[in-house]
């Protein structure tokens, strides 16, 4: 159904304003990524916050934290890798793939993750 919305939107609204609403869908906020993480897993999302946290390098990516202030103590951090990075305190889009309860070993488990993402610092 909602591709063939999508037609007739791009038929009414033309292909640029297609792209953009496309777009702006995926757009989420960190808890509800976490509220809807087994519905999303596998699929492109984007998020826009803060970075709080990198390490870099760590088994050939990068990790960020990103919050953005939804949330509570435990859905509020969305853990990002990447081959790309950003600062501590940079304000961020990224877009990558929704992973669930992923396991690197050695302590490294994850109940929600942003893999393989693009990283755009905001200026």
């Amino acid at each position: 159904m909602r591709t063939y919305l999508t037609v007739i939107f791009a038929g009414v609204m033309g292909l640029g304003a297609l792209s953009a609403s496309a777009d702006e869908a995926k757009l989420k906020t960190v808890a509800a990524l976490y509220k809807e993480k087994s519905a999303l897993a596998g699929k492109e999302v984007r998020v826009q916050g803060k970075v709080v946290k990198v390490n870099n390098g760590v088994m050939h990516r990068n990790f960020l934290h990103v919050q953005d202030g939804t949330g509570d103590q435990n859905t509020n951090d969305l853990t990002v890798t990447s081959q790309q990075t950003a600062k501590v305190g940079d304000q961020v889009l990224v877009t990558g793939r929704v992973g669930v309860n992923k396991d690197f070993g050695a302590g490294y488990s994850y109940p929600l993750l942003l893999e393989e993402a693009s990283v755009t610092v905001k200026k």
